[in-house]
């Protein structure tokens, strides 16, 4: 079997699926691996590196035309499905209840679709979860940007000319972007303070030195399936909101990281709130590729709204293009390798990593929420 990637041509998305000591895992596993020229080259991976880790270097007709599988990070455009093999499979990230459009013509081609937002959050799928692998560079990258936004140091300094304090950090999301930026945040010696609808994450922020802003809640408002947040009741975005513009109006930097797969991102910072913060501070917004957490964000830009700087950058990852592009690639060979025995495929669909990654099959929509959209 051929497993082939392609350069990446969103722009701005600097990550590669394949890197070269994945090739070689790839090969081990009985696959032929056949790479793009170039595909490499804004991570810092040459053609002579795949080379020489044994793939074969060629153009994108040959892998359209050719390849059994094919690996990338971003959604394909529709003029890439159009090029794809019938039969052949595809996997990236691919948030499918938002690209509808790729995804019928997917069916149409009768392309087997897996996406990498939808591994399942299990112990067995923790080494192909590219959500979390690529949140946590997310979460590291968005508070040295953060740091660089606003107008006062991080730490604690006590100088002749006076003591300067801590700035005061919050962040909003305690997932594994929040968590990856707290630690962030108080190694550059900020004062941070975390909020979550999950009330079980207190114990982890508070074993990161943050301290735990917490609402009154049900035990279930909040808690959604698979390790991920879900929409709250009315009566505790009431109570949220109340204590966030309370600790928002004295933030000097704010990160936002609420993203829910596959849906509009909710609002946690509405415009009243971005008014009553302080000339200097800055919101940057994890939360953007889906609209974003906070009313002013404009996906792509960073924008100055009354002297509070807000970051709508919506691809933090592939601004680490090296180490996200490690990442990435060694869970897609985890998820590959785990599909494939002896050299062949084998599509379980009885398997849940397998059934539940998986779109579209053979023609059809598999993903129910995915149809239900379709439907709609």
């Amino acid at each position: 079997m051929i497993i082939a990637t392609l350069k990446e041509i969103l722009p701005g998305e600097n990550r590669v699926a394949l890197t070269p000591p994945s090739v070689k895992d790839l090969i081990k596993a009985g696959l032929t691996v056949r790479i793009e020229s170039g595909s490499g080259i804004e991570s810092n991976f040459a053609d002579k590196d795949y080379e020489d880790a044994g793939a074969t270097i060629t153009n994108a007709s040959d892998i359209y035309q050719n390849a059994d599988i094919i690996v990338k990070v971003a959604t394909p455009t529709l003029d890439e499905i159009d090029q794809m093999k019938s039969g052949s499979i595809f996997t990236s990230f691919f948030q499918t209840t938002k690209e509808l459009e790729a995804v019928k013509a997917m069916t149409d081609k009768k392309v087997t679709g897996f996406s990498m937002h939808l591994i399942p959050r299990t112990t067995l799928a923790q080494k192909m979860d590219a959500l979390s692998s690529q949140a946590n560079i997310a979460g590291y990258k968005a508070v040295l940007i953060g740091a660089d936004h606003i107008g006062v140091y991080m730490p604690l300094l006590m100088t002749a000319a006076g003591t300067i304090p801590p700035a005061k950090v919050l962040i909003l999301g305690a997932g594994v972007a929040g968590l990856q930026a707290i630690a962030t945040a108080k190694r550059l010696g900020a004062q941070v303070e975390a909020f979550d609808v999950r009330p079980e994450v207190k114990e982890q922020v508070e074993s990161l030195g943050a301290k735990f802003v917490e609402v009154e809640a049900s035990e279930d408002d909040g808690v959604g399936e698979g390790g991920y947040a879900k929409e709250t009741s009315d009566d505790y975005k009431q109570r949220q909101q109340t204590l966030i513009t309370e600790k928002i109006a004295k933030a000097d930097l704010v990160i936002t990281t609420a993203l829910i797969p596959g849906r509009p991102a909710p609002i946690l910072i509405p415009t009243p709130m971005v008014d009553g913060m302080k000339p200097g501070s800055a919101i940057m917004d994890l939360a953007a590729e889906n609209g974003g957490n906070c009313e002013k964000t404009e996906p792509g830009k960073i924008v100055n709204y009354n002297g509070v700087t807000i970051d709508g950058t919506t691809n933090f990852p592939g601004t680490m293009p090296i180490h996200a592009s490690q990442l990435y690639s060694k869970n897609v060979v985890s998820f590959m390798t785990y599909m494939i025995k002896e050299g062949e495929l084998n599509l379980d669909m009885e398997d849940e990593i397998i059934s539940g990654s998986m779109f579209t099959h053979e023609g059809a929509v598999t993903h129910e929420p995915t149809q239900q959209k379709l439907n709609a």
